[in-house]
């Protein structure tokens, strides 16, 4: 089932872009590895479920998944071959605004090998480059 958000205040957004580096969700703070964005997009709510089924897939019932984006935002797409005019169309999916460095998925109670295999399969399914992360150790 697609991820999406229970009541949103308005129906539509703005398109907006922003490309500015993240600077919240940017390290590692639940799990004991992650997969961080390298670029920015709109990560659709199918595409969050496919990297969510590939990862539960490889690591069977071990570790846990944290998935660290949300899609909250409505995208609307008017369809093909249609007149300009008559309005904002409909709301076609719903994305989450990811931003260079974002942290998308984190595993934890897995080791090192078994995670960064179990990311590589989620990567391939995320529309952009990304690369495996550790917790960072406090000093």
């Amino acid at each position: 089932m697609a991820l999406m958000p229970k009541r949103v205040k308005f129906r539509k957004e703005f398109r907006r872009v922003r490309d500015r580096k993240a600077t919240k969700g940017n390290y590692v703070a639940f799990g004991d590895f992650g997969l961080q964005a390298l670029a920015g997009c709109w990560l659709s709510a199918r595409q969050i479920e496919a990297g969510r089924v590939a990862v539960q897939h490889y690591l069977k019932r071990q570790g846990q998944v944290i998935i660290r984006v949300f899609p909250d935002k409505p995208i609307s797409k008017k369809p093909l071959e249609t007149r300009m005019g008559t309005g904002k169309a409909d709301v076609e999916y719903w994305a989450a605004r990811v931003r260079p460095g974002t942290i998308l998925f984190e595993i934890a109670g897995v080791p090192e090998d078994v995670a960064k295999r179990a990311l590589v399969r989620v990567a391939m399914k995320m529309p952009i480059r990304c690369r495996f992360v550790s917790r960072r150790l406090e000093a």
